[in-house]
């Protein structure tokens, strides 16, 4: 973690008074105050701000089913962000793993936990995402085939890893990908002569959204933990 992002963690500092304290040598990290605001720290550093030891908060994770019409965004734009949905204290120190587009509906899973957070977007990690997915066509055995034994999509360097894919209706199927690039799932059809017309995210990992649009909740420990590896509960 940052450590800026530490200290507003374990004090009631903004971003910018946390930098400050930095910058004004306040803050020591293991006996050295020859730190930045984006040194990296964890929570078995010993970490003061003016002689006062620094503990974190515990970490929020959350589960939104996201609208459309929203932007997974911290901040407004032109369209709204879907933060403002969430009414918490201190929204700006969590963020998306793993960002919808802003027509995409489904699960969405925010927290202020970077590592876990990382358990579910690395591609390393091959956490499954699943989505249901609305076809303009109907879709050919032979597109089945592609998506299940990964392709080329232009632009991307990489082939795309081989995808599952279940069979709804003609024109309706569960995709079920490890990866999450630009636009993938729009692209990976796209790359077969169809085109999405609606997509949902229905399920991360083993995770299942419950809830109605627009809502959220918190997930429990038993649902925090199927993102966690050992070495990550190991420094929780």
């Amino acid at each position: 973690m940052r450590l800026d992002r530490f200290i507003c963690k374990s004090t009631a500092l903004s971003r910018q008074e946390a930098r400050a304290v930095i910058m004004q040598s306040r803050v020591v990290v293991n006996g050295s105050t020859d730190v930045h605001e984006a040194f990296q720290v964890h929570e078995n550093n010993h970490i003061t701000l003016d002689g006062k030891p620094l503990k974190p908060r515990p970490s929020r994770y959350l589960m939104l089913h996201k609208p459309a019409g929203f932007v997974s965004s911290n901040v407004d734009g032109r369209y709204p962000s879907l933060f403002k949905n969430i009414d918490i204290p201190d929204t700006d120190n969590l963020h998306i793993a793993g960002r919808l587009d802003r027509d995409t509906t489904g699960l969405v899973l925010i927290t202020d936990d970077g590592r876990w957070s990382f358990e579910i977007t690395s591609p390393d990690t091959h956490c499954e995402k699943t989505y249901r997915v609305t076809l303009r066509d109907s879709i050919r055995e032979d597109a089945v085939q592609q998506l299940e034994q990964g392709m080329e999509i232009q632009g991307m360097k990489n082939r795309t890893r081989p995808a599952k894919v279940e069979i709804l209706t003609p024109k309706e199927v569960l995709l079920t990908i490890t990866e999450g690039k630009y636009h993938q799932v729009k692209r990976m059809f796209g790359a077969t002569g169809n085109k999405v017309v609606a997509l949902h995210r229905q399920k991360i990992g083993a995770l299942n959204l419950d809830i109605k649009v627009g809502d959220w909740r918190y997930l429990t420990s038993e649902e925090v933990c199927l993102f966690q590896t050992n070495n990550q509960m190991e420094l929780s």
